[in-house]
């Protein structure tokens, strides 16, 4: 009775695990290009292939492994498994690839696509396709980008401007954050491919028609290494990638030296007003000073002088021109200081004796050869 307790809870647990599964929408195309699509649960599907479950879940953002004569990869949202016979796109209906899974992919895989890998095993087809694919998502962002970036930094780093208009910061903001999300997907897509070129054994492994189909055995020991094949188309991408990295880069340099040229025009500008400000600041500094004559005069006191009618032409002129002299001379002051340091003065005498130390150098080291000439001949002699 306890045998059979034991053997109903383990049907039941394993019933209930196969009802919690996850169901995958598959796609599948052969050599030929025809696709054919079923749904099938994730236990049932890497039991077919052969596979583990561990093999099927997809942790890393990109990966290209293989497992028992498979290859399992993941690009971003893309999941496939590659056999010597056909191609496994799973969960095709989340993707947002139609065009390129029902007009690009069936007929590269077909050899009517313009891929270099045609009349290699099918796993170079299937392998070199997807790759592209990526390659090609990854160079049309950047090609949104670039244009995105240079026209508003031409925007922004314009002297004329007196100040920055917030909107293009923004959009500068979104762009330089996007381009460190490319630079990311570019620098992961280059060490997963390195990892593999790095590894003999990793690409002999990709090579599945090697083992398995004879005639392409016989190829490879007669002299068409599918290895060497495998490395080479690895590199062509990995190249591409690095190249489209290296223009992604030349953007972020552009952008912060751009940034420094922003900030350096906002200073000029800041410092043009504080001077004036401080222009400003003196001239009122200078005409209250004298203007305090003018308020010794009002005061309700009688004196003399103001029965002089030209008392008043006297003492307003000597109150705006000991304004004006003053004004002149803080502004001279404030010339002076704010003005660079010159140069030290280099000495006549060391200017003189420059080139004679220069002439007793070049003539030492002129002896310093001929005499080295000269052992050298009388050594030969």
């Amino acid at each position: 009775s306890g045998k059979f307790y034991q053997h109903g809870t383990t049907e039941a647990s394993q019933a209930t695990l196969a009802s919690v599964s996850p169901v995958f929408a598959v796609m599948k195309l052969d050599k030929e290009g025809n696709s054919t699509f079923f749904e099938k649960k994730k236990t049932e599907l890497y039991q077919e292939l052969g596979l583990q479950a561990r093999d099927l879940r997809f942790q890393h953002v990109m990966s290209i492994t293989t497992r028992n004569n498979r290859i399992i990869m993941r690009l971003e949202f893309l999941k496939a498994v590659i056999t010597p016979e056909f191609l496994l796109i799973l969960d095709y209906r989340n993707l947002n690839l139609e065009h390129w899974l029902f007009n690009e992919l069936a007929s590269q895989l077909a050899g009517e696509g313009q891929l270099v890998t045609y009349s290699l095993p099918f796993e170079f087809r299937a392998i070199e396709a997807i790759l592209q694919y990526r390659i090609s998502k990854l160079q049309g962002r950047l090609n949104t980008l670039q244009p995105q970036i240079l026209e508003t930094l031409e925007a922004l780093v314009d002297p004329k401007l007196l100040s920055v208009d917030r909107s293009k910061l923004h959009i500068l903001l979104q762009n330089g954050k996007s381009l460190s999300e490319l630079e990311t997907d570019l620098k992961v897509f280059k060490e997963t491919i390195l990892e593999i070129l790095d590894e003999e054994e990793l690409i002999e492994e990709l090579c599945l028609s090697k083992w398995t189909d004879p005639q392409v055995f016989e190829e490879s020991t007669s002299g068409i290494d599918h290895a060497e094949e495998m490395e080479l188309l690895l590199e062509n991408y990995y190249r591409q990638a690095e190249d489209l990295a290296n223009e992604a880069r030349e953007l972020r340099v552009l952008i912060d030296d751009s940034e420094s040229i922003i900030f350096i025009n906002l200073d000029s500008h800041r410092n043009v007003m504080m001077r004036l400000n401080l222009q400003l600041t003196m001239g009122t500094f200078s005409l209250s000073l004298f203007g305090l004559i003018g308020v010794a005069f009002g005061m309700n006191l009688e004196s003399s002088l103001e029965e002089d009618p030209r008392i008043f032409w006297l003492v307003t002129g000597i109150m705006f021109l000991g304004s004006g002299l003053i004004w002149r001379r803080l502004l001279s002051f404030l010339g002076r200081h704010l003005e660079p340091p010159l140069p030290p003065h280099v000495p006549a005498v060391l200017k003189k004796s420059q080139p004679a130390a220069g002439r007793v150098e070049l003539k030492n080291s002129l002896k310093a050869e001929t005499f080295g000439l000269s052992r050298s001949t009388l050594t030969n002699q």
